[in-house]
């Protein structure tokens, strides 16, 4: 099991940036896959970046370009670095890491809101 705790969710402007943390509450070296989702109101949760295996990236066609996922293992921290922010990229952002073929666990989400 790991907890994971989201943050750096706030109000920015259109074209604005903002970098949203993950924190696990273990090592997450052995965790070959995390992402990020996000889930807007009225819509359902999507994949918005997700990082297998330390190396390679899978983006949404909606933030390619603009997002960057990436971890740092020494600090149990996965991180998204969102620039150029629009406001159709307003929702709820989850943290996720897949433990198995079975199990997957989520964060309590962050809330980010674009103001255009």
């Amino acid at each position: 099991q790991v907890q994971l705790v989201e943050s750096g969710g706030g109000l920015v402007q259109a074209g604005g940036s903002l970098r949203l943390s993950c924190a696990a509450s273990r090592s997450i070296f052995s965790i070959n896959t995390m992402g990020w989702y996000r889930q807007a109101p009225g819509k359902q949760r999507e994949l918005v970046a997700a990082l297998i295996s330390g190396i390679h990236t899978k983006y949404a066609d909606s933030v390619k370009g603009r997002f960057t996922i990436s971890r740092d293992n020494a600090k149990n921290t996965v991180y998204l670095q969102m620039n150029s922010l629009k406001p159709e990229d307003t929702a709820v952002y989850y943290c996720n890491a897949v433990l198995s073929a079975t199990q997957v666990q989520w964060g309590q989400g962050t809330q980010v809101t674009v103001s255009s």
